[in-house]
């Protein structure tokens, strides 16, 4: 028994060592200049930042950074374009490895980003063109992302019907998702356009609904709103239930919410579909292809996050309440496998 117990306490005494071993040899395994937890300075210099989407790519961005022990420090410019590059500057002055940069109008951003990478800071760039081709473009597929709202809105209402669209020009994921616009109305003449009307003043969702009421009272014969932004879409659910028009008009978005997927199941809703990616993971992607630059690899230049197809009959269907009911009922939402490299530490889940 004697000789039982020793042995036991010996092979207990070896799996600890070796457990202790494994975990050392997975720091090990974590690439320079990950390899020294802390040391890593990045930033996120956002331009937009109202609304569900931000914050919950914000989320995403602070859980990945956690996940892989960098100092992530955030600048928030709240669609200040002069002020955004200027915090471009800041965050040079601080000497940090590598920047985000989240939304913001290309003019404004190309010297900005230059600037960044002639001090020897890696950039990468999330929905905002910068024009240079040693920046890394992380981005939802923008295109897709209307062109699948659009087809679902042919789908439920034929390829003949009098449209609203909500749109703001110089906004590199809005301009790739007008693409997919100005495409489907080519293939579809029976598609009409009657208004067009957008703005990003903040709040955002009460200025748009404060456009949407001029249009639709100018013309009561639209049957289809695009707005392939949610905020925008909150705003024309907002005119559209105020003029009681919700069984006239059928609203399809892009990006998604736990707030949203309320207001797609409000009984009688108006707003039939959306097209997204989880935002938070989206968050994500943007710090690993940070990290992966960081670390002397390749994460391509267009790092694309694919989107999914989100109905309101599929949330009714399914008694989606939720972000966490949709990525349950949704695996492809709930993580992107894209720019996660072997030694890439996940966020728990």
């Amino acid at each position: 028994m004697k000789l039982t117990r020793r042995i036991f306490m010996k092979l207990t005494t070896s799996a600890i060592a070796l457990t202790a071993g494994l975990s050392t040899a997975f720091a090990g395994e974590m690439p320079a200049p990950f390899d020294n937890p802390g040391e890593v300075k990045i930033a996120l210099v956002r331009y937009l930042s109202t609304g569900d989407f931000f914050q919950a790519y914000l989320s995403g961005v602070e859980s990945q950074a956690a996940a892989i022990g960098v100092d992530l420090r955030i600048f928030d410019s709240r669609q200040d374009a002069a002020l955004q590059a200027d915090m471009v500057d800041q965050a040079i002055a601080i000497g940090v490895d590598g920047i985000i940069v989240q939304h913001g109008l290309t003019e404004s951003m190309q010297d900005a980003v230059q600037r960044a990478l002639d001090a020897g800071i890696k950039v990468v760039a999330f929905d905002v063109n910068v024009e240079n081709d040693a920046v890394p473009q992380v981005e939802q597929s923008d295109y897709l992302l209307g062109k699948l709202a659009l087809e679902q809105a042919i789908i439920d209402n034929g390829d003949t019907w009098k449209a609203g669209y909500v749109y703001v020009a110089g906004i590199a994921p809005l301009d790739r998702r007008d693409v997919a616009w100005q495409d489907v109305k080519t293939a579809n003449p029976g598609i009409e356009e009657l208004a067009m009307f957008g703005t990003l003043d903040n709040p955002i969702a009460n200025s748009v609904a404060n456009q949407a009421r001029s249009v639709l009272q100018a013309n009561p014969e639209i049957t289809v709103m695009f707005a392939p932004y949610d905020e925008f879409a909150k705003g024309v659910k907002i005119a559209v239930d105020e003029a009681g028009m919700t069984d006239q008009v059928d609203i399809y978005s892009a990006d998604v919410s736990t707030a949203d997927i309320s207001a797609m199941r409000e009984p009688g809703s108006a707003w039939a579909a959306t097209v997204a990616t989880n935002p938070a993971v989206v968050g994500e992607v943007s710090v690993r292809t940070l990290a992966m630059l960081l670390a002397g690899e390749d994460p391509g230049h267009n790092v694309v996050v694919p989107p999914t197809l989100i109905t309101q009959a599929f949330l009714n269907d399914n008694d989606i309440k939720n972000m966490s009911d949709l990525s349950a009922n949704m695996p492809q939402f709930a993580h992107a496998d894209v720019s996660v490299p072997a030694w890439m530490p996940l966020p728990s889940r």
